[in-house]
């Protein structure tokens, strides 16, 4: 058998071979209905084959790949792990067991809960000297940057890091430290695509460029600062595609230079229940980092949005060491060279980003472009919200999967409290329904078999804010269903079942509804609004609805039924 089987050879097939059998699975629905839109506005297409990758780029194709690993900065994935603590020696206490434990750079936020005095600061000053370093201040008056003041002269050239702050500092006698930083993980943050992200990086460096005397000069302090979101390949191609683009922006200055490649895991994509859905995304995301070819790496604890503890932070620095150590991505350069997916995604983001980025400097630069910029952002925004409130998008363990006994922490940690994540309005809204103590119920009439997907699709449904809906075992009969109406204290009620025990009963059901409650429908029954609504239906619960807009609506009419 063994032998046989070496033996066999299968044929290749085409795509429209593929398309057709695709078509054939699909049952009816269109082929189209496999090609999926993203943020930035690129249709990805369910297959990806050699033929295709060599119509979009053609020659280009080698050329894209090897402009991609010419510009790697380094050939390392260095560890930044950021250091926590509530006091001054718990805070060093914490970066000297990151440092023996596998952190590589030593990476400090300046918003503490302690005061940055004489004692504290040398100490900062001895490992800036000894590591490299990742330093985020708010300004050049920031009591942090007072360290370099306790650098000995002799020993400045010795010191190598980054600096990211909302406004450029200025240092003198310390040539190595990067202070021009173009920060897309803020943009990131407000919730800008990969797209707005590579485009701000290349206009803001094209800002910084044209402040200092000459490109070699700007180009030593210059580095970019990304976040990496969940969008596991999106991710990979948007880093790839910055060493595409940070190509043609050095050519035009005549240069050819590489560019160091810092990076985050992203914030606005956590949230504070179900916790640990945190880990995972992180885990996602600095496997994407390593293979887009990140040269330094900052994973944040899975509870980094209230208080990361030893635990949250071991984890954390683990994720970084089990994908370098382990994973072997870093084993290969550029590891998703040639992937045709990818390359091809690399190259829809560089023109795209390209000439985004184009419009920009025609209309004089980002500070010029701000306000556009961030009307642009803003839209991005609302539009991956509302993806993610219709669950179009998927957020595990907030709009969907969500645990209602999960109980949030109070702590918040301030220098993340700024984030525009996408999982806050259900936070917000859950929080109003426990504190109004919402009661639900959801009444099933049929068959087990007809009536569970919809009754255990409202009960997901109200779980995302906490709420956790009473519910009966099937009721067959209509003098049931009244009986649980007449019997129930929960003042927002839900009948679910097939569409024609529905139609068929639901008048005769809604004869026992009480003062002050809520009756809504588990389904869309656009044919029959008109009858239902006669009959004491309220709304209706159903794929594809807006659920902050639903439970908001929800929440404000059995408030105002209690009163």
């Amino acid at each position: 058998m063994a032998n046989t089987m070496k033996n066999i050879e299968f044929n290749p097939a085409s795509y429209s071979q593929w398309q057709d059998a695709a078509v054939k699975a699909l049952k009816g629905k269109p082929f189209e209905s496999l090609f999926t839109k993203t943020a930035e506005g690129i249709t990805l297409e369910p297959l990806y084959t050699q033929q295709m990758l060599v119509d979009q780029l053609g020659d280009q194709l080698q050329k894209q790949v090897a402009t991609i690993r010419s510009n790697e900065y380094s050939q390392q994935f260095t560890v930044a792990q950021q250091a926590y603590g509530d006091t001054a020696e718990q805070f060093f206490a914490n970066v000297e067991e990151s440092l023996q434990r596998g952190n590589e750079a030593v990476t400090i936020d300046s918003r503490v809960n302690f005061t940055w005095d004489e004692a504290a600061l040398t100490k900062v000053a001895s490992y800036l000297t000894e590591y490299s370093f990742k330093l985020i201040v708010q300004g050049q008056d920031d009591a942090l940057l007072k360290a370099f003041d306790y650098i000995a002269e002799d020993k400045a050239s010795q010191v190598e890091g980054f600096i990211i702050s909302p406004k450029t500092v200025t240092l003198s006698k310390f040539g190595k430290v990067r202070t021009y930083c173009a920060d897309a993980a803020a943009v990131h943050n407000n919730g800008a695509t990969a797209v707005q992200e590579l485009a701000f990086a290349l206009a803001s460096a094209a800002k910084f460029a044209n402040e200092e005397e000459s490109f070699d000069a700007f180009a030593a302090k210059f580095f970019v600062n990304f976040a990496v979101d969940t969008q596991f390949f999106m991710e990979v191609a948007k880093l790839r595609a910055f060493k595409v683009l940070w190509q043609a922006f050095t050519a035009a200055y005549g240069k050819e230079v590489a560019v160091p490649v810092v990076a985050e895991t992203s914030i606005r994509s956590f949230s504070k229940y179900d916790v640990y859905v945190n880990l995972l995304r992180a885990g996602n995301e600095t496997l994407s980092a390593a293979i887009g070819g990140v040269d330094v790496f900052t994973v944040h604890p899975h509870d980094v949005l209230s208080k990361p503890t030893e635990q949250s932070i071991r984890i954390a620095r683990n994720v970084q060491l089990v994908i370098t150590e382990e994973a072997h991505v870093l084993k290969v350069q550029d590891p998703a060279g040639g992937s045709y997916f990818i390359e091809s995604l690399t190259n829809a983001l560089v023109k795209d980003a390209w000439a985004y980025f184009l419009q920009i400097e025609e209309a004089g630069g980002i500070d010029a472009f701000a306000a556009q910029f961030e009307a642009d952002v803003e839209e991005a925004y609302n539009a991956r919200v509302k993806a993610t409130q219709t669950r179009k998008q998927s957020l595990i363990g907030t709009n969907i999967y969500a645990n209602p006994e999960d109980v949030v922490a109070t702590e918040e940690n301030v220098q993340f409290a700024h984030v525009k994540r996408i999982a806050a309005p259900f936070e917000s809204l859950r929080a109003e329904a426990t504190k109004a103590n919402a009661k639900a119920a959801i009444l099933p009439f049929g068959e087990l078999k007809k009536v569970k997907p919809r009754a255990d699709f409202v009960a997901g449904v109200l779980n995302t804010v906490g709420i956790v809906a009473e519910q009966p075992a099937p009721l067959a009969t209509v003098e049931e269903a009244k009986a649980f109406l007449a019997q129930t204290d929960a003042s927002y009620i839900v009948v679910a079942g097939a569409d024609d025990d529905v139609k068929a009963n639901i008048a005769a059901i809604l004869e026992a509804k009480k003062e002050g409650q809520v009756v809504d429908v588990a389904g869309r029954f656009k044919d029959d609004e008109e009858a239902f609504a006669q009959a004491g239906v309220d709304g209706y619960v159903f794929a594809g609805q807006n659920i902050i807009e639903k439970l908001q609506g929800v929440l404000a009419t059995t408030k105002e039924g209690q009163r």
